[in-house]
């Protein structure tokens, strides 16, 4: 691949991504910069568009949304869900679980899909949950959300449920040099995400697909 090839595929991730948020609606544009004003930067609009997206693949109608004020996320979610089910969002931070909860209200009337918002860690509230009876799990946000949740993956998902990690190249983060790509890389979120990854990778109740979409999205579905 030469450096042609790299600058176009820049140039390509900047275009998907212009197209994903022009996409968005008003609404959740300004839930997005209402967020980030507050301290909580938000994903990749592609990523959040292809999460609700896999709602509707999936056929999901019990979703887990684990992150730290992952707001735009967890909206997308709850579109893709085409106003039926329960979307259950996980967050550490009680400011981001207000938002999400207040942004919730907004559509709430428009809309069947139920809220549940618990303001816990992954580790402290997931082993509490019933098995066997969620559609998909997405996690992002805090290094200490992504192996918590693998823990109680296969527990909580049916056959063929699917987990899903964001931020799988450990770019977001504020200590970043690199993330998981560069070697030299040996922040605590890098060196988590190396970890994770040859985990589920090596996981043989789950078959996987790492892609690059916004900063890398590891897809496991189990068997």
């Amino acid at each position: 691949m030469n450096h042609t090839t790299y600058e176009n595929l820049a140039k390509v991730w900047d275009y998907v991504e212009e197209h994903a948020t022009v996409r968005q609606s008003a609404e959740l544009v300004e839930l997005r910069h209402k967020a980030q004003e507050a301290g909580m930067p938000q994903g990749s609009a592609t990523q959040a568009a292809l999460l609700s997206t896999l709602v509707r693949l999936t056929n999901a109608k019990s979703v887990i949304a684990i992150g730290t004020g992952s707001l735009v996320e967890t909206l997308e979610l709850v579109r893709g869900l085409d106003g039926e089910g329960q979307l259950t969002a996980v967050d550490s931070s009680a400011e981001g679980i207000a938002l999400i909860r207040k942004s919730f209200d907004r559509i709430q009337d428009g809309t069947g899909t139920t809220l549940r918002a618990v303001n816990a860690t992954a580790g402290t509230f997931l082993p509490r949950l019933n098995a066997n009876v969620y559609d998909l799990i997405v996690v992002a946000g805090d290094v200490s959300n992504y192996a918590s949740s693998f823990e109680q993956a296969s527990r909580l998902l049916r056959p063929h449920g699917t987990i899903v990690f964001t931020d799988m190249l450990a770019l977001e983060h504020d200590d970043a040099n690199g993330g998981v790509i560069n070697p030299a890389d040996r922040s605590p979120k890098a060196t988590a995400m190396r970890e994770l990854l040859e985990t589920v990778e090596s996981d043989e109740r789950f078959d996987t697909a790492l892609t690059s979409t916004g900063t890398g999205l590891l897809i496991a579905v189990k068997r």
